[in-house]
């Protein structure tokens, strides 16, 4: 099963006893203050869950598979995340 925000919204109500809408806020601008960081350039970095973090990808050729015609792709900025050890070593403690 897919946590989403809605879950985590209601996780977070129920273990600070805090009504949902607070909550919704409070994931909210966590959510913008990510966002509008990783949009600048910025990494964030979470300790003990990971780092997101912004990759910049050159130009390069590109094949439409519809039209078998080749095309240059733009360059374009992607986020990856590396989990911090404590997260890997707890997503591994789970498989012993």
């Amino acid at each position: 099963m897919t946590c989403t925000k809605t879950t985590i919204i209601e996780k977070i109500s129920e273990e600070i006893e805090q009504s949902p809408s607070e909550a919704k806020d409070t994931i909210e601008h966590l959510l913008e203050i990510m966002k509008s960081t990783l949009a600048s350039g910025e990494d964030v970095m979470i300790s003990g869950f990971g780092k997101f973090q912004v990759n910049e990808k050159a130009p390069r050729k590109g094949r439409n598979p519809a039209t078998d015609e080749e095309m240059m792709l733009r360059k374009r900025r992607v986020v990856t995340f590396k989990c911090a050890g404590i997260l890997r070593d707890k997503l591994n403690d789970e498989l012993n």
